[in-house]
């Protein structure tokens, strides 16, 4: 009940401060090919960040460089793809998909695409968010970024208010020779990221997004199926998943705030855990809530948001098979910083962080710097 009443007092309070007009990457590519003549369209968006840890060494860090492409064949057909490049010397591609218009609000995807769950894994471009870092609960829990290979519709309807995403997708690999998940991080090692990807069930992922009330989106999403394996023979190395997720973002003056609530259930865990020595709990999830004020006037081309940022979650919530959650799982981060937009697509950002588990009354304290850049 307290974590309702808080919850509620921040959507009444305060608002969103990046603009409501949210477009991710993708979206944006798409948008600029829509909009112009040329048949293809370049962009990129990355983080260079320092990171000061208690009673270790310091880390800095070109945490990721992201080029972003988009081709246009006609009218209709467009490719979107993006080239990311992790910690200056790791590849990876985080999307590559051939969207087709059927009509104005609806589209047809195929590819390797963002699924959309919660806010950091679709919107996760540096100056589109608070904070040096990606919330805790997006890495743990979601876990972000999150991509598989699939196909579906994404569309909206401006009469109604919402926008929608309806896709068939590959999933977490959960055994490619080795029993791959674990309790500390959950499904967070079984991401396949496209690369050669194991395939033995298909999931389903869905998202809708509301924005008929003034200055506020919701979001609900959903994704259930199974895990994949190499060994189709033994229904241990596999488990069933449900997740789902709700989030708001919310914009009105100076004043900003988001929140977000995801929650996994797995099933069949006991037996995977017993056959691979793992400790992956049954059932994970957690929330956030974030609140900001702009300090700078509304009419300065930039703005100095100060934020505070609250973080609630447990990868062992539940435990099957006997096994004793482990309260170190069980963690609460407090962040509270700062973002100083420079530009539009340019930020600076500080924070200081407070961590601390179930397991112990000690806060480990980390800060943070760090300068991010989407155009």
């Amino acid at each position: 009940m307290k974590k309702i009443i808080l919850f509620s007092i921040l959507i009444s309070t305060v608002g969103f401060s990046q603009n409501m007009n949210f477009q991710n990457s993708a979206m944006r590519q798409l948008s600029n090919l829509e909009n112009s003549e040329n048949r293809i369209t370049l962009g990129g968006y990355g983080e260079i960040n320092f990171n000061g840890y208690d009673g270790t060494p310091n880390e800095i860090d070109v945490q990721r460089l992201v080029l972003l492409f988009a081709y246009k064949f006609d009218d209709r057909t467009q490719f979107v793809t993006e080239v990311e490049y992790e910690h200056v010397k790791e590849v990876y591609v985080e999307q590559a998909f051939v969207n087709y218009n059927i009509t104005d609000n609806l589209n047809a995807r195929a590819g390797l695409m963002l699924v959309p769950m919660g806010i950091i894994n679709e919107y996760h471009e540096g100056p589109t968010y608070n904070g040096v870092e990606r919330p805790s609960l997006d890495g743990k829990v979601i876990p972000t970024t999150w991509r598989e290979i699939g196909f579906g519709i994404a569309g909206r309807s401006n009469e109604l208010s919402f926008r929608y995403q309806l896709y068939a997708m590959n999933g977490f690999v959960s055994f490619n020779e080795d029993y791959v998940l674990r309790g500390s991080d959950g499904l967070r090692k079984g991401r396949q990221k496209g690369a050669e990807s194991v395939n033995s069930d298909i999931n389903i992922a869905a998202k809708i997004e509301y924005y008929g009330l003034p200055n506020i989106r919701f979001g609900l999403a959903a994704y259930s199926g199974k895990t994949q394996t190499t060994d189709l023979d033994n229904a241990a190395t596999q488990v069933g998943l449900t997740m789902l997720g709700a989030d708001y973002r919310y914009a009105k003056g100076r004043f900003s705030s988001r929140g977000q609530w995801v929650k996994t259930s797995l099933r069949d865990v006991a037996a995977y855990n017993a056959a691979g020595s793992k400790d992956l709990g049954s059932t994970m999830g957690g929330y956030y809530i974030e609140g900001a004020y702009n300090l700078l006037p509304l009419t300065n081309r930039q703005r100095l948001d100060i934020f505070v940022r609250y973080e609630d979650f447990d990868t062992h919530k539940k435990t099957d098979g006997g096994m004793t959650a482990n309260p170190a799982y069980h963690r609460k981060e407090t962040t509270l910083g700062f973002s100083y937009h420079l530009a539009p697509g340019v930020v600076v950002k500080g924070d200081y962080q407070s961590k601390k588990t179930a397991a112990s009354d000690d806060v480990i304290g980390q800060l943070n710097f760090g300068v991010g850049f989407f155009f």
